[in-house]
Order: structure tokens, then sequence, then C-alpha cells
């Protein structure tokens, strides 16, 4: 097999690097530049220092290039590892002209298309016609992934087809593959944890304790839930790798670009400023505003994405929204309370 990935930021790269141990990878940059780059020195020291590429990565950037490249195999899979806000016009670029020997494509983004408030999976159906095709997801921070630590995903799509290329594509060494077929459940987990990493974030920042962002968390699940619920998953997929597992590492690890947002927005600074600086996307900024409007229009209660967006849109300090939510009335957390 061949699996030839669009977008060589952190996670694309660390994705490319564990798929190298046992298939050939073309590794797929915006711009020529970045790619010759990559070749050049076998790094990506834009988006991923101190990683040294695998012998089995090709880099290149021309869609022409990466077509044929894709036709040496019986068998080939495309990964699409651009943001949400680019997906449409990648697919858009490679999808027309893919060969019959590529048998899927499989999306890594987590977020929501803050136009259209479309999820991944809606953004990408006009392009697929018919292709096997899904989301893999799952708590998976990058650099540990190219360095070959233990990792676990998911696999989540409507055929088997999507499930059986993808595990013989990642399912190897140090990564685990899981699969589902509630599609709405695994993407929503993937775009609402960045927020709720955010608002914990603000937490920690704010130097509220363990006890608080263990309470954050379980309730961000209560949330996300409940929205998932809402839009047609099935709640039980917020309690698995993509919902309660990316969660909990996206909301207490070092590299949670999300989480930085939070801590840097804790610290006073403006939503611009951070974002700047940071230097990559986070999803969790973009994803709060339309996780309102999705809540909203559902009319489902989602207290801490409301804070968030209030923080992030300079409405209220971060110490403000904190207090906002502690003057919430006492709820029930039993199953009937829910839906409150």
């Amino acid at each position: 097999m061949r699996v030839a990935i669009i977008g060589a930021g952190a996670w694309g790269t660390g994705l490319a690097q564990h798929v190298a141990r046992r298939h050939p990878v073309f590794l797929a940059a915006r711009d020529r530049a970045h790619a010759q780059a990559m070749g050049a020195t076998r790094t990506n020291d834009r988006y991923l220092p101190g990683i040294s590429l695998h012998p089995a990565i090709q880099t290149g950037a021309d869609t022409g290039e990466l077509l044929a490249w894709l036709t040496g195999a019986d068998e080939a899979l495309l990964v699409m590892a651009s943001p949400v806000a680019g997906l449409a016009a990648a697919l858009a670029q490679v999808v027309p002209g893919l060969p019959p020997n590529c048998r899927g494509v499989v999306w890594l983004c987590k977020g929501i298309d803050p136009h259209e408030a479309l999820l991944p999976h809606r953004i990408a159906a006009p392009w697929l016609a018919g292709r096997p095709a899904g989301a893999l997801s799952g708590p998976s921070f990058a650099q540990e992934v190219a360095q070959g630590l233990p990792v676990a995903l998911t696999i989540a799509g409507t055929s088997e087809a999507i499930q059986r290329l993808a595990i013989e594509a990642f399912h190897h060494g140090a990564a685990r593959i899981y699969t589902s077929d509630d599609l709405v459940g695994v993407e929503l987990g993937g775009a609402l944890k960045n927020v709720m990493a955010i608002a914990a974030g603000i937490s920690d920042g704010l130097s509220l304790g363990a006890n608080a962002r263990a309470a954050l968390i379980t309730r961000a699940i209560a949330e996300m839930s409940r929205l998932g619920v809402a839009l047609g998953a099935r709640a039980e997929t917020f309690m698995g790798l993509t919902g309660l597992g990316d969660l909990v590492l996206t909301c207490t690890g070092g590299l949670s670009r999300n989480r930085k947002v939070g801590l840097a927005l804790a610290g006073g600074e403006r939503t611009e400023v951070i974002l700047a600086r940071l230097g990559h996307v986070a999803e969790g900024v973009w994803t709060a505003p339309v996780a309102r409007r999705l809540a909203r229009e559902a009319a489902v209660d989602m207290p801490i994405v409301e804070a968030v967006c209030a923080v992030l849109e300079g409405r209220a300090g971060a110490a403000q929204a904190v207090a906002a939510l502690l003057a919430r009335e006492p709820r029930s957390e039993n199953e009937k309370g829910l839906d409150r």
C-alpha cells in the first residue's frame, strides 16, 4: 500500500512518520519551498522540529507528482491532514485526479466549518462520489506519534472498506486502531474537545486547582454528549477515545495548543495576539462560536462553550467567566438532568 498525506503540519508529519515504518508515504506540503526544505534537511523544522524524516517518506508539493506516485502500487490511500478551513479546497485539487487504485480517503481535521456549521464529512461529501471515506481521530500528540510512542485511534466511517484500509495503513507498531460507524459522534468529539481545552487552560492559568480541572472535564463530557445526541450521535461515543480520551489529553497535556490559548487568555492576553504568537492552528478558537450556534439552534445548554466564547470575544475576562459558571443554579447530575 502507498499512503499520500496532504498537509505537512505537525500531525500530518507525525502520522507520516508512523505510517512510513510499514508503507511508502508521500508527504505533500502546501508550498514548494516547504517541501524542498523538508527534502533537503529531512526534517520538518517549521512544524515538528527535532524529528528526522523516515527514509520511506517522499516530500513534494506538486499534485501531478503525487497522483503519479499513487499509481505505483496495487492499493493506495489518501489522507487529508489539512485544517477544516482548507479541507474542501484540498479535496477539490486532488480528488478528481485520483487513480482507480486509490481505494479511499481519510481526514484528520478536528473542527467544524465556521461559516456553514458543517462537520468534515459534510464538507467532504461533494468530492467523494461514493468513495469509501472516514475520519481518523483520537488522543494523539504529533510529537509522541512521530517518536513511536503508543497511541490508540478510531477510524469512523460508514463502510467496512474504509475501516479495512485504515487498519492496514495505521494499525501496526505502537498504534492500535479501533473502528466506529458513528461518524457524527467521532467528529463532534474531536471538535468540541478543543473548545473545552481552552476552558481547561483558563482554569489552570487562574490556578484554580486539580479539583476544578476534574470538574470541568466531567461537565465538558456532559455538554459534548448533549449536543452530540441532539445532532444524531450516540452518547456512548463520547465516553470513548474520540470523546473522553481526546478530551483528557487536550485538557491536561503540555503540548496542547488549545490549552495554551486558555493559559494565555487567563493571563489577560487578547485572542489575536495569542494566535499570532502560536504559529499553529488552534481549532478550538474557530470551533467555539459555531458550537455555540449549533447548541442554541438545538436548544442545548452548553455553559462552558458560552463562557469560552465570552472570553475569546473579549466580552468577559477569564475570572469573570469562571465566576459566572460558578454562580449557576444547582442541577441534577442524573440522566434526566442532562437535558438542562
